[in-house]
């Protein structure tokens, strides 16, 4: 439940920026959410909001099956704003170590992970609804989702021990977030990057939950498309 309220906002600016961004055109939709939502489509069902409706069902199932209190602690959610903002720093500190070792320059680096059209020219609220995206639907595509498919064959299926799974499941799951980026299939320096970046990712998300990662993410893109 702490997850899914300290969620909701994100899911409400994204929704909100992706319908306003619908009727204008002026906006290209996260190509995660694309993602999930041709995955709906190929099994019939259709909507705009189906990816954030899933975030919500997956979270009120976790819930249910946790058998854990229906109550929220106030204070809890603000510890988590103030984690998600401090998980930032790490991040920043590797866009600088990576991206002066590589890439010429942290600033590069930080418009790299959000890479895609010409940032620079959109209104604030519109790079506001993409950092919040991309934070949102890259972690439920390549953290909650893939690492939990890969562990469960490599755990559950192959037999391995869980700890190496979940190094495995990390690994893998930071390769698809690089090769994700168009940037980074072309250059490998980028794919370094956008590796490393996923294993950090992967790592907050093991460590400290769902919530915790997507508020990092999207905190670091929102540093990235609006400074």
């Amino acid at each position: 439940m702490h997850i899914l309220i300290f969620l909701l906002p994100l899911i409400v600016v994204y929704e909100i920026g992706s319908v306003l961004s619908a009727r204008s055109g002026a906006m290209e939709s996260i190509r995660a959410e694309r993602l999930l939502r041709d995955f709906f489509e190929a099994m019939g069902v259709a909507g705009l909001h189906l990816p954030a409706l899933a975030i919500v069902a997956v979270l009120l199932s976790w819930q249910v099956i946790s058998r854990d209190r229906w109550r929220v602690r106030f204070s809890t959610l603000v510890l988590m704003g103030f984690e998600s903002l401090a998980w930032t720093l790490p991040i920043l500190m590797l866009n600088n170590v990576i991206g002066g070792a590589f890439l010429g320059g942290g600033e590069t680096a930080a418009a790299a992970l959000a890479a895609g059209p010409d940032f620079s020219a959109m209104p604030w609220p519109q790079r506001v609804s993409i950092a919040v995206g991309a934070g949102l639907y890259e972690e439920l595509l390549f953290r909650l989702v893939l690492i939990a498919v890969v562990h469960l064959i490599a755990h559950d299926l192959l037999r391995i021990r869980d700890y190496p799974s979940r190094i495995i499941a990390v690994a893998i799951s930071a390769v698809a977030f690089a090769l994700y980026h168009e940037a980074a299939t072309s250059d490998p320096k980028m794919f370094v990057f956008f590796f490393a970046a996923g294993v950090l990712f992967g790592s907050v998300y093991l460590w400290r939950g769902f919530g915790i990662v997507v508020g990092a993410h999207a905190a670091y893109d929102l540093v990235a498309l609006l400074l």
